[in-house]
């Protein structure tokens, strides 16, 4: 096998764990390259192994990539793509792991050259800590890992790239964007902003804020886990599936007040039915996804 050389555009969690699967399956077959912010970042991406070499020069950075791996905020990719764009040689191929794909691709395409190729992906991990420290070869083990296949790129790109995940040992699947956006909303974004809302309930408790704290635990801790992510990560998620994510917030919305009609009204089977149709829905979910991924 050729060598392969990748560029990771941001290398924190997402980005230097990337590199860290990859090199500790490849070694010295895969070159990474790093663009980082900072010389401080810098200097740990590559004390850490997450890559090779690492600069805040597009040039220095993409020149000889055969993959480059966009791992920014959504916002911040178009941007940066249309800054490597002069340094980006033929054939190559720019993916990602933006939890938004449509707005990606629908303002990736017009920039694009012919010879130059989007796959659209999405790691269905994280962890609540964020930048390169944080980074762990084994993040990807065992976590969705989604393909999109409509960008338009040919067959032995993507096969490129799938093999390069297959590498992380993800479980990949394909969805087409329209779809990736409406599930991405339901299992991930609504679920943060939702952790989100809980620790502001709990800010916005007045005088009894001490007390809760007091009595604040295991759950309260497990359920609002995801609100210690990233802010601009998910500012930026918010404001590129707009639609997706404020039909699903309505329903949730909807959901929430039958629930309030139902204690309101003392109607105890309704509120029964409610956990209980909950809990089984839920066991149902994970016994059927057991063998195929490790749910986050």
């Amino acid at each position: 096998m050729a060598k392969l050389n990748l560029a990771i555009i941001g290398v924190g969690l997402i980005g230097g764990s990337l590199g860290l699967a990859l090199k500790d399956k490849l070694g010295d077959d895969i070159y990474i390259t790093g663009m980082c912010r900072t010389q401080k970042s810098m200097d740990l991406a590559v004390e850490l192994g997450a890559v090779d070499f690492a600069s805040s020069d597009p040039e220095d950075v993409v020149r000889d990539a055969d993959i480059i791996f966009l791992s920014t905020p959504v916002l911040q990719m178009i941007p940066m793509v249309e800054k490597l764009l002069p340094y980006i040689k033929e054939n190559a191929i720019i993916t990602d792991a933006g939890s938004t794909k449509q707005f990606i691709w629908n303002n990736l395409k017009s920039i694009l050259p012919d010879n130059v190729y989007y796959i659209a992906g999405h790691p269905m991990t994280g962890r609540e800590m964020s930048g390169v420290q944080a980074a762990s070869k084994d993040l990807f083990k065992n976590k969705c890992y989604v393909i999109v296949e409509d960008t338009g790129a040919p067959e032995w790109a993507h096969e490129k790239i799938c093999d390069m995940v297959r590498l992380t040992e993800a479980n990949l699947t394909t969805l087409d964007i329209a779809k990736h956006d409406r599930c991405a909303s339901v299992i991930s974004h609504i679920p943060h902003v939702a952790a989100a809302a809980l620790v502001t309930l709990l800010n916005r408790s007045h005088g009894d804020k001490e007390a809760c704290l007091k009595l604040a635990g295991g759950g309260f801790k497990d359920t609002t886990r995801i609100a210690s992510s990233n802010a601009d990560m998910w500012a930026d998620i918010c404001m590129t599936n707009q639609a997706a994510i404020t039909n699903h917030l309505k329903l949730l919305q909807g959901i929430l007040a039958e629930v309030v009609v139902a204690i309101e009204s003392g109607d105890r089977q309704a509120v029964h039915d409610y956990f209980a149709e909950s809990k089984k829905r839920r066991d149902s979910i994970l016994e059927q996804a057991k063998d195929m991924y490790e749910l986050i």
